[in-house]
């Protein structure tokens, strides 16, 4: 049976597809207009019956047809959610109703541009809009949306995906940074903010309970621009890489950014509970990282597996500084996958590149080895270059101890949005479980949810299950996957 919260769509013929001169609103690229339910979806192949949860993706959905130069980070958060439950799979939608886009509302149109052009100038307490679009964490029986500029975070409904509110914690928050990190084993929310007035960075922690349990500033000597955070089972890795934001375009009310090839990279190791006088800074040559894969203690050693991206020489022994600020500015996809050493004992970092072959982004582990030692990671595969429209037609199982891989891909056209990892019911092994992600699928011009089993080498074998959808879902940024068992735990 399928519900729908409005009319259904025609099926897509060929040419249906939005076709626009901005890439970012271009075919599966477009927003979509409307927030639908469909519940017991076909499937093509067998669908497992042997776990459930809940698979959450967040994404640029515009409410209001842009006006201005688009970029793909402008759009309102959409979150896309897909239940599993033992053979049965439903999928609903909804915008993410953020304060920003309810004063929009009221108005009837868009009253904030984006990236490419000046920031608000009569909303000097939000600039930029907050839409709350690029993460999406489960924590204390809530979905929180989060937005990668730093800003207030969201509560969801994981079941409605009403938005609940914004989740200021009784006030200890009134931004945080697109990645925080929950901790499965005890309930906390890790969260960092940063912003470029002093203080630069703090970082928290938020207990089961939803109440704050520790704060503190991070000392940096101005504004930076981090973008995710690593824990382990009593540390916090918070980051300081020499990328910055440019000061003239800021003073021109524009956004761009300034890397400095000159400054080392730099890493806070704190106690998770720890002050500001317990941080132990540790350096590392000059790189710039999106996403963590994941950290761990190991002896006198936090280890730190992460994708920074992949530095090119101008000459011998100099960045090609303008290379790196081009492929970030364009939205381009060039990373390796690299481990930091960082040895309590004697402050001193060793830094490897697990794997320089494939290039790879948007890791995803089992959530239960969060914080700790882990063997596997899940990737998305891209291929070089582009420009504003990259492409993510593959995803990889990485063994991170030995650099080795198995991949698997469609064609070069399919878009693999990032996926989750849905532990079996009683599993026996890290990886005994399946990977879940929305797909957009070219030659049938439709989206659809793809499962592939993921112990040993099966996820080169392709999905074993295709769950075609009635219309499209729009490409999109991060997603996250919550088992049974934790939902089990809040209900």
């Amino acid at each position: 049976m399928k519900k729908r919260l409005r009319g259904a769509p025609p099926p897509m013929k060929l040419d249906d597809l939005p076709r626009h001169e901005i890439p970012a609103l271009d075919g599966n690229n477009a927003p979509i207009d409307r927030e639908d339910v469909f519940e017991d979806l076909p499937v093509i192949g067998e669908m497992p019956t042997d776990f459930a949860g809940l698979y959450v993706r967040n994404g640029p959905n515009a409410y209001y047809p842009p006006d201005w130069r688009y970029h793909a980070y402008d759009g309102d958060g959409m979150l896309h959610a897909v239940r599993f439950d033992h053979g049965r799979v439903s999928y609903r939608n909804k915008w993410v109703r953020t304060a920003a886009l309810g004063e929009e509302q009221a108005a009837g149109r868009a009253l904030w541009k984006g990236l490419k052009e000046k920031f608000r100038a009569d909303r000097p307490d939000e600039p930029l809009k907050n839409t709350s679009n690029t993460d999406v964490k489960y924590h204390a029986g809530r979905l929180l949306t989060m937005w990668y500029r730093s800003g207030l975070p969201y509560a969801v409904d994981p079941f409605t995906l009403e938005t609940l509110g914004s989740a200021d914690y009784d006030g200890a928050i009134d931004r945080i940074s697109a990645h925080s990190r929950p901790d499965e084993h005890t309930g906390e929310l890790m969260w960092f903010d940063y912003s470029l007035q002093a203080p630069y960075m703090r970082y928290g922690v938020i207990g089961p309970d939803r109440k704050p349990r520790h704060a503190i500033e991070i000392p940096l000597a101005g504004p930076n621009l981090p973008h995710d955070m690593a824990v382990t089972e009593h540390y916090t890795i918070l980051h300081d890489f020499p990328l910055r934001p440019d000061p003239e375009a800021l003073a021109a009310g524009r956004y761009k950014v300034q890397f400095h090839p000159d400054e080392p990279s730099r890493f806070a190791v704190v106690p998770r509970h720890g002050a500001a006088s317990e941080i132990r800074w540790f350096t590392a040559k000059p790189a710039y990282m999106l996403h963590v894969v994941n950290a761990w203690e190991d002896g006198d050693e936090v280890v730190m597996v992460g994708t920074p991206y992949r530095l090119h020489e101008s000459e011998p022994g100099r960045i090609d500084v303008r290379r790196l600020e081009r492929t970030i500015n364009q939205r381009q996809r060039d990373f390796l996958l690299y481990e930091w050493r960082f040895d309590l004992k004697t402050g001193q970092t060793r830094e490897r590149v697990i794997d320089d072959v494939l290039n790879t982004e948007f890791p995803v582990i089992n959530g239960a080895y969060q914080g700790r030692r882990n063997r596997w990671s899940y990737h998305v595969v891209f291929p070089p270059g582009g420009r504003e429209e990259p492409r993510f037609p593959g995803l990889v199982k990485y063994d991170l101890e030995t650099g080795g891989y198995i991949a698997y891909s469609a064609g070069p056209q399919f878009f693999y949005n990032e996926p989750g990892f849905a532990p079996r019911d009683n599993p026996r092994s890290e990886d005994d479980g399946y990977l879940v992600s929305l797909v957009w699928n070219p030659r049938e011009r439709q989206s659809e949810i793809q499962v592939f089993d993921c112990l040993g080498a099966r996820l080169a074998e392709g999905p074993v299950a295709r769950l075609p959808l009635p219309r499209r879902v729009p490409n999109g940024f991060h997603a996250t996957f919550v088992s049974q068992r934790t939902l089990d735990r809040w209900k």
